[in-house]
């Protein structure tokens, strides 16, 4: 199949997944989209378990690994999508957080790669490089998922503000330690980077610095661009223009495209949208990225739930991505707890913080699509299983529960 047979038949997909969830299981658009691309996978895996001449799932795993659903997302999908969640997060909502936004996206990720890369070197005796690896590939949470949930859960607007906003920020980072892990742990991969120390820092630097510096200063020079014109199709076409292009020079510069799509995106969001837009442009801009995240988000929650077919299940590999999932929480409690005890002594914080941004913290198809992009190995099977089972119940379990977890331990008028 070419790549617009793909396109058309996921699309199709999505349409069709969704309107059953709409009609009959009532879930949230995307986790419910992902429900039942996990009943229809089961059911195809049932399917051939009864008459197996039929090869019917062998026929559907071919398909879904020809998609090469990394690429498809780190490549293609990943830049419009976190340009969209940062287009609608507000640097004046953001700026009353940033601090712990980059504590958690900082000292919080680098701590839960540790913690559960340490964890899960003991619990199936990978060497520790490598399970470093997959610490950092499992700690970022996934703006994408977390941003869909958000909408949905109608959190306080502080909160909301802190989950998204370190959202967009810690995926971005953990997807440069990720990068600087893999190059000392398979130094002659194909990711960027050298086995040294010293080589490590300097792609950090660069990548992360280089990425948010390219993001600012592409997004300025789009913004000064739409101040003279008022024409709300063309605009659009700019900022579409700024996340495509955008991304894929900061992949040619070897910078980091998930931090130069957030800062384009937060630019244009506010100071693009207050000085460089008309009324109705904001509004066609706004509807336009809107409608983009929402068909992305249901394309890309309906390739996760087909992504079963890439995994090898066994009873070792289920028995580790069990106990894995009370490790990926451990470390994301330990990314929240401790920023937050850090600025205690000098601020207030909702009650309840702590557990819903813990629990709030979704992993998503980011961390699918970095455990695909690794080397293949005698580990990889073992950390691409056990990533998907942490995220599909990061996504179902704790994304239909977040809402009421919330309204259980955090509402409250806002402190200051």
């Amino acid at each position: 199949m070419n790549i617009l047979q793909i396109t058309s038949l996921l699309i199709v997909l999505a349409g069709v997944f969704g309107a059953i969830n709409y009609l009959f299981l009532k879930l949230p658009s995307s986790i419910g989209i992902l429900v039942v691309a996990l009943f229809a996978s089961f059911a195809l895996l049932g399917i051939d378990l009864v008459w197996p001449a039929l090869g019917v799932a062998d026929q559907v795993r071919i398909f879904v690994i020809g998609i090469e659903f990394s690429d498809a997302l780190l490549e293609g999908m990943l830049g419009l999508l976190l340009f969209a969640g940062a287009l609608h997060v507000k640097i004046s909502d953001l700026r009353a957080e940033w601090i712990l936004v980059f504590l958690m996206a900082t000292i919080g990720v680098g701590l839960s790669t540790v913690i559960v890369g340490v964890g899960f070197s003991w619990l199936t005796g990978m060497p520790l490089m490598i399970a470093l690896v997959f610490g950092a590939l499992i700690s970022p949470t996934d703006p994408v998922a977390v941003l869909g949930v958000l909408r949905e859960a109608n959190l306080p607007k502080s909160l909301e503000t802190q989950i998204a906003g370190e959202s967009l920020f810690n995926d971005g980072v953990g997807y440069v330690v990720f990068l600087v892990l893999v190059g000392l742990a398979f130094p002659s991969g194909d990711h960027h980077g050298g086995g040294g120390l010293v080589d490590a820092g300097t792609l950090f630097l660069r990548e992360a610095l280089g990425g948010a510096a390219l993001g600012l200063v592409l997004g300025w020079l789009t913004f000064r661009v739409m101040r003279l014109i008022d024409d709300y199709s063309l605009e659009v076409l700019l900022t579409l223009g700024l996340a495509f292009g955008g991304y894929e020079l900061a992949v040619w510069l070897h910078v980091s495209a998930p931090i130069m799509a957030v800062c384009a995106g937060l630019l244009i969001g506010d100071v693009g949208a207050k000085y460089g837009m008309s009324e109705e442009t904001r509004r066609h801009v706004d509807g336009f990225w809107k409608l983009i995240d929402e068909i992305l988000n249901a394309v890309l929650f309906l390739m996760i739930g087909f992504e079963v077919f890439a995994i090898a299940f066994g009873a070792d590999y289920l028995t580790a991505g069990v106990f894995s999932i009370a490790l990926a929480l451990l470390g994301r409690l330990s990314a929240v707890a401790i920023p937050v005890m850090m600025l205690k002594p000098f601020r207030d914080f909702r009650k309840g913080v702590i557990p819903i941004m813990t629990w709030g913290g979704l992993k998503g198809g980011i961390s699918v699509a970095l455990a695909l992009s690794l080397p293949e190995g005698e580990w990889k099977p073992l950390i691409l299983t056990v990533t998907y089972m942490i995220v599909v119940f990061s996504i179902i379990v704790q994304g239909l529960t977040v809402s009421r977890l919330a309204n259980r331990v955090g509402r409250e008028p806002d402190l200051v």
